[in-house]
């Protein structure tokens, strides 16, 4: 655990030095040549943190190339918003954020969105695999802006107030195996979608995990075992030790997150939640 008593989170000095040996633990590295050992530290009127590279002539600093280049933004306070953010469980918000660090609202939501954007995978390899579970499960949240018509209920109306509002529900769908959690906010929860999901992110050597939903019944016969658990019979761990408490206490996690944290997020935003 990070003392947040650290210099890194409050001396820029002390900042840029922890960055720079993470990042170069071996020697300063062109971000743009990649040449390693050529750059060398500017002096003078220069300020602190500049390096030249005597390869291909440019100047940069540890920022170049990473979350926090072309900021105004303190590399400390860089680091703290960082820290704040990995470290709180049900995550941060930028007003607590903007509190936090000294700085404007509108500069604390950017910092978010820019550390959020930063752990996205962009090429992550299917969870999974041979002798591995995967659980997949979906939830509803918050409210669609402009929810479309069901085509399975051809304009009948719903039985309960409580099918209605869940029919208006925004739709995440969750994947979890060893410890790794995706999610997706999808329009509308049916078995092709999920169908596109699970087989660009979960292999199909592992063993698949869900309720009794017939979105998987179908999809489920592509993996090597499919096994469900009945929650309607208050079935949550099946014969063969199959379950989706997993998945389905990360949604907890993550609700609680939504409702208590960021207390309203619009449907524009939630995929970056």
């Amino acid at each position: 655990m990070c003392d947040l008593t650290n210099p890194i989170f409050t001396d820029e000095t002390a900042a840029r030095a922890f960055l720079e040996a993470q990042r170069w633990p071996d020697g300063v590295v062109c971000p743009f040549c990649g040449e390693v050992g050529a750059a060398k530290r500017l002096g003078g009127q220069a300020k602190p943190g500049w390096y030249h590279c005597n390869e291909c002539r440019k100047k940069f600093t540890v920022r170049v190339g990473t979350l926090y280049e072309r900021s105004h933004v303190p590399l400390h306070k860089w680091l703290l918003a960082t820290h704040l953010l990995c470290a709180s469980k049900k995550g941060i918000s930028a007003h607590q954020l903007h509190r936090m660090l000294g700085v404007t609202y509108k500069t604390a939501w950017f910092m978010a969105h820019r550390i959020r954007a930063a752990m996205i995978d962009d090429a992550p390899a299917p969870m999974g695999g041979e002798g591995k579970v995967v659980q997949a499960d979906e939830t509803y949240i918050g409210k669609q802006k402009n929810p479309a018509p069901s085509p399975q209920r051809k304009g009948r109306p719903y039985k309960s107030e409580k099918s209605r509002l869940g029919h208006r529900k925004n739709t995440v769908f969750g994947l979890v195996s060893e410890g790794q959690v995706r999610t997706f906010h999808v329009r509308n929860a049916n078995a092709a979608t999920v169908r596109l999901i699970l087989f660009t992110h979960a292999d199909r050597a592992s063993e698949l995990h869900t309720d009794e939903s017939r979105l998987y019944t179908t999809t489920g016969e592509q993996y090597a075992k499919h096994r469900t658990v009945n929650h309607s019979s208050k079935e949550y761990v099946g014969k063969h030790g199959q379950h989706t408490n997993t998945i389905e206490n990360y949604f907890s996690v993550f609700k609680r997150g939504m409702k208590g944290v960021y207390q309203h997020c619009g449907e524009p935003h939630l995929h970056r939640y």
